[in-house]
């Protein structure tokens, strides 16, 4: 199975701060790591929930379009959140990047994220 196993990488996502892949493709199923809300480019974080959240997504939507998907194929979500209190102000970003039928999801209020992060997002595609 480890033969199947696809790296996806893109420079549209930060780089991974540790030993790990922004993705894993195998067969018609891609995993991404969690995705922080912080810049690609800058590595900076922005300064509220919302557009932490929204960068996440965009660092999410990053991979899923570099392994051939879209955020339509999106089936399943994990959130981690450093408040659950942000709860609401995520879902309003959120939901700007997914439709019906949406994907199962679970949310989690966390001690830490990396880089004292406010929100993390993985998922996972059926491409």
């Amino acid at each position: 199975m480890a033969a199947n196993k696809e790296i996806v990488q893109t420079n549209g996502a930060p780089k991974a701060i540790g030993p790990y892949s922004q993705g894993v493709k195998i067969g018609n199923l891609l995993f991404t790591s969690g995705q922080l809300g912080m810049h690609p480019e800058t590595g900076e974080f922005p300064a509220t929930i919302e557009e932490q959240a929204k960068q996440s997504l965009e660092n999410v939507k990053a991979i899923v379009v570099a392994a051939g998907g879209s955020m339509s194929q999106v089936v399943k979500t994990t959130v981690f959140l450093k408040d659950m209190n942000d709860f609401a102000a995520v879902n309003g970003v959120y939901s700007q990047f997914f439709a019906e039928p949406y994907p199962a999801r679970s949310a989690v209020e966390v001690a830490r994220l990396p880089k004292d992060g406010l929100v993390e997002i993985e998922v996972i595609v059926q491409l």
